[in-house]
């Protein structure tokens, strides 16, 4: 995990950043592209969480941002960081020795269409790993430790009525307890592919905002949660906005052999969607119940911690 020099290092996330399929702009002006929000714009848990339940502006992030793919494949797109022909890995294999790479994180958010989108997001160390801090903890926990802490913020900053009203102002869960994720490591990176679809709930919503999703800004950021004092405040490893994304301009990638043979996986049928998408309009006008219950489905619910603000998806 070593830190490349200041001059080396603009250079190579210059170019990760130059090289993506939509821009990085400025927080108030990036449509079809992304960008970095202001960390205050989250709430986390503050230093005395568990006896006060306030929360506070989350700060600055640990993590630096490296660069944003939108892409799409004919199949569902994972393990990209081990593929040596994806474009962050090439960078970062032509630009460093071995044992002086910088430590890559990237989050894949697996998109539920028929076109396999993926928005991914990377960020990388601006410091070394402190030894028995939570990332540390993260990097080397099992994946049952990392799905009962890696968590989701996602803010709708502009967006039509129907999608605040199916996400709310903002909504926070356990990814983990919420959607199948998998986790790919290596020396010097760590990938979270995040499945939107395993989730019935969840694919609808998401389904229902792509539909939008020209004339949406979203803001989401990734941290490890905090569940015992000693570890509180919390903090973001990093976050993104993205902006009145076009889905013409992401980037067709084809499937490489490196790829995982579970994400070869062909698209659901778009009859499949429409009927998911009208279960979806019968939960949002049932509306949720008080103990965080969705009357409108018998087959997935959503539960509310009502202490925490946070929903999480359960199938």
């Amino acid at each position: 995990m070593a830190g490349p020099g200041d001059r080396k290092e603009s250079e190579w996330i210059d170019r990760i950043i130059s090289e993506g399929a939509v821009p990085l702009l400025e927080p108030d002006n990036c449509s079809n592209g992304w960008a970095s929000p202001p960390g205050d714009a989250f709430m986390v848990r503050g230093p005395e969480y568990f006896t006060t339940r306030v929360k506070i502006p989350a700060g600055d992030y640990l993590l630096k941002p490296l660069g944003f793919d939108w892409i799409k494949s004919s199949v569902k797109i994972g393990d990209i960081l081990n593929d040596p022909n994806s474009r962050v890995r090439k960078v970062i294999d032509n630009e460093f020795q071995a044992g002086d790479k910088p430590f890559v994180w990237a989050f894949n958010l697996q998109v539920p269409t028929k076109d396999n989108y993926s928005a991914i997001a990377y960020f990388t160390n601006k410091e070394p790993v402190a030894e028995g801090s939570l990332i540390e903890k993260f990097l080397k926990g099992d994946n049952a430790f990392r799905n009962s802490r890696l968590k989701l913020i996602a803010n709708i900053v502009k967006g039509p009525w129907i999608v605040r009203k199916a996400v709310g102002e903002q909504a926070i869960c356990v990814i983990g307890r919420a959607l199948s994720c998998k986790y790919f490591t290596a020396e010097n990176f760590i990938e979270v592919d995040i499945d939107i679809g395993s989730s019935m709930v969840a694919s609808a919503i998401v389904h229902l905002a792509f539909g939008y999703i020209s004339s949406l800004t979203v803001d989401l950021a990734f941290l490890i949660e905090s569940q015992a004092e000693s570890e509180l405040p919390e903090k973001i490893l990093g976050a993104f906005r993205f902006s009145d994304l076009d889905p013409a301009s992401a980037r067709t990638i084809e499937p490489s052999s490196v790829m995982s043979s579970d994400s070869l996986q062909t698209s659901l049928p778009t009859r499949w969607w429409k009927s998911i998408g009208q279960g979806f309009s019968h939960i949002l006008h049932s509306g949720p119940q008080e103990d965080g219950s969705t009357s409108g489905s018998q087959h997935a619910k959503i539960v509310v911690d009502h202490k925490d603000s946070a929903t999480d998806v359960k199938q």
